[in-house]
């Protein structure tokens, strides 16, 4: 039996990956800080709800308990759950501290938080596989080019972050590279989720393929890569 945790998974692209793994047979746990959305997420999709609130540590180590306790192995981590920060001046220059710690508690800290406590149980897996949800935003070599789309969205707090989440994603599949965990970074385009409210080009599910496609894969697949739906990513 596979099973997969997924952070943020009550809405969104998170919710569309613990959908679409859970038709493929995984079993489905449902990573929510809030209790009542999560439940009704996992009743949803026939699936289990943990509690979990990244920027926790009490929180992410009952969550790894109550996982080792019930299942003894992780298969499938998917660190979805992400932030914005509203600001009302973007400028890197006028960023309060206060939004750029707030940024970095979910979308960096958390992301580490959670891989720590469940490295145990993905040790245990025959062959583990953890995906980071990136951004395109997070490319250091977009970012730079004046011809790339990404060039005048200048948000440095939310941009940043991603780019440290993809050099996380790099040092976990370094430590992890003679073992049988992948490792990778997903990029799952713009999306219409909350996160944006709604502004997106793409659909939810749309932005989960890549995420289900790296949590699947096989055995010769790749670890420490960047990738989105037509394939790697300029770091």
């Amino acid at each position: 039996m596979t099973n997969a945790l997924i952070t943020g998974a009550n809405k969104g692209i998170g919710f569309e990956i613990a959908k679409e793994l859970s038709g493929r047979g995984v079993t489905v746990l449902i990573g929510a800080r809030d209790e009542e959305r999560g439940r009704a997420a996992a009743e949803r999709l026939g699936a289990r709800h943990v509690r979990l609130d990244v920027t926790s540590e009490d929180s992410v180590k009952a969550a790894a308990a109550w996982i080792e306790e019930e299942y003894g192995t992780l298969d499938i981590l998917v660190n979805n759950a992400g932030v914005i920060v509203p600001q009302d001046d973007i400028r890197p220059s006028a960023t309060p501290l206060e939004v750029l710690r707030a940024t970095y508690e979910t979308n960096v800290f958390g992301v580490v938080a959670v891989t720590n406590a469940m490295m145990p149980l993905l040790r245990r897996a025959p062959a583990a596989r953890i995906v980071n949800m990136s951004s395109g935003l997070g490319s250091l070599t977009l970012g730079s080019d004046p011809s790339s789309p990404y060039f005048d969205l200048n948000l440095m707090t939310y941009n940043s972050s991603k780019a440290a989440l993809n050099m996380v994603t790099l040092a976990y599949a370094k430590e992890l590279r003679d073992t049988t965990i992948k490792v990778n970074a997903a990029d799952p385009g713009y999306c219409a989720t909350d996160l944006n409210q709604h502004t997106g080009h793409r659909t939810a599910a749309q932005g989960a393929a890549i995420a289900v496609r790296l949590a699947l894969l096989p055995g010769d697949g790749p670890s420490g890569a960047y990738m989105d739906d037509e394939g790697n990513i300029p770091w």
